[in-house]
């Protein structure tokens, strides 16, 4: 308890210091990048389009428990018209090799260390009860195998507490520090579903512990058999799983998805090309439709309406070929994911992760919500150019065509909003249920079990 105690308080302070240190970091040059764009002075819109913006990702108060994919997905992205930036800046681009083994958080340690150790706890459970003779003498004594194997499972659990008790404090005094505000309500219901799923969890792990010892002949039978359960679920499966997901589904290279997107966009059709044959179609549509003969006649400047219209079929097709790539990654997660069925493991992991906003959802969700907000800028800057900016070229020698500073104002900053519960819980359904089901196996298990057993 000692040992895995020390554990724990480096985990909660690495896992403090990680989300305080991220956070203000972030926090800080998300509003520099605002006070950047408020400082330009008057200029053309489409220029103040270019110029663009940051979307910075904000840690989820959760991520002090759960690390999750968070030191290997991207937190800041550029935005600017036209082009849709890859997420960038991950920690895993900044460390070493050894990043791929993990980082010591406490969910990892609820996740791989306790169950090991309830399994170095439990293994003698029945085992060594049969061994020595003793499970004879308390089955003639009128104690059935049932209330055995619930009383042998709820010892169990309840040293399993002993380690599980103290990290949910520590949680949730945590989650006291990074709310300033008090913690809301969404909070408070992630707080609980973590609370849940471990207890669940627990549950499973020393029920099967115990049920392995009880069909185990010997202790030390019952040990390898426990340890052999531990390397195969916790270590192998999800690693094996991982590379054949990537292997049966294979993703394109950054290179490759930019140059496919970058290649339908040139067939399609350049806003910047004023020969381009779609949008001189386009010109001669808007000309008939308006009944003049010249761009300079229109009641709205048409180079804007033009960027506009380029910038909603470049989105097009972009999100069109980024939701093609997320499916393959979702195919590839499939493979993991569906193993929840079998391996309580990837089921409180998956789960585990989901609330606490590190998982591959809520990265997802970030990034939709910073093209969404890409696109507002660049389209009410194409507006703003529509409105104020003239069809007729600046005269020599006179100003270039702007608008006033104060337009920038208007547009709203980026405020980065975490994935809601209900999203959460409804992403990772499947686990969910694997988690009660296997609850609800392994209970049926001892029920199974006490009347199948023998004491010999």
């Amino acid at each position: 308890m000692i040992i895995v105690g020390l554990i724990v308080a480096f985990a909660a302070y690495s896992g403090w210091k990680s989300y305080a240190t991220h956070n203000h970091i972030r926090t800080h040059y998300q509003q520099v990048a605002r006070e950047s764009w408020e400082a330009n002075p008057d200029k053309h819109p489409h220029r103040m389009a270019h110029y663009g913006s940051f979307a910075f990702r904000l840690k989820h108060a959760l991520s002090v428990f759960d690390f999750g994919l968070e030191s290997f997905t991207g937190n800041a992205v550029f935005l600017e018209a036209h082009k849709q930036n890859s997420v960038n800046f991950s920690e895993a681009s900044f460390s070493t090799g050894l990043l791929r083994f993990g980082e010591i958080s406490m969910a990892m340690i609820l996740q791989i260390i306790l169950p090991l150790v309830i399994f170095f706890l439990g293994f003698v459970s029945v085992a060594v009860e049969r061994e020595h003779g003793t499970l004879k003498i308390i089955l003639s004594q009128g104690a059935g195998w049932k209330e055995i194997l619930i009383g042998k499972s709820v010892g169990l659990m309840g040293l399993a507490f002993l380690f599980f008790i103290p990290v949910a404090l520590v949680i949730l005094l945590l989650l006291f520090l990074a709310t300033e505000g008090g913690l809301t309500a969404d909070i408070w219901l992630r707080y609980a579903g973590i609370l849940i799923s471990y207890l669940l969890f627990f549950l499973i792990i020393s029920i099967i512990t115990v049920l392995i010892s009880a069909v185990s002949k010997s202790s030390k039978d019952a040990l390898i058999k426990l340890l052999a359960l531990w390397l195969f679920f916790f270590i192998l499966l999800p690693r094996t799983t991982q590379a054949l997901g990537s292997y049966f589904y294979a993703s394109p290279s950054k290179a490759e998805f930019e140059s496919v997107v970058e290649k339908e966009l040139i067939k399609t059709g350049d806003s910047h090309n004023p020969d381009d044959p779609h949008y001189k179609h386009l010109k001669d549509s808007v000309l008939l439709a308006h009944q003049v003969n010249s761009v300079e006649e229109l009641p709205f400047n048409y180079s804007g309406f033009v960027m506009r219209e380029g910038e909603k079929l470049s989105s097009r097709i972009y999100n069109d070929h980024l939701n093609d790539l997320l499916e393959t990654y979702r195919k590839q997660n499939s493979f993991t994911r569906i193993t929840a069925l079998i391996n309580p493991y990837v089921a409180v992991k998956n789960v585990s992760m989901a609330i606490s906003g590190t998982d591959f959802e809520s990265y997802i969700d970030f990034q939709r919500q910073a093209e969404d907000y890409r696109y507002q800028l660049a389209q009410q800057m194409n507006e703003l150019q529509m409105e104020l900016i003239s069809n007729k070229a600046p005269a020599p020698g006179e100003k270039p065509h702007t608008i006033s500073r104060d337009h920038w104002k208007q547009l709203p900053d980026f405020k980065h909003r975490y994935i809601s519960i209900s999203s959460t819980l409804r992403s990772e359904l499947w686990s969910i249920i694997a988690l009660l089901g296997w609850s609800i196996a392994t209970v049926g298990g001892i029920i199974y079990l006490s009347k199948k057993a023998k004491a010999i």
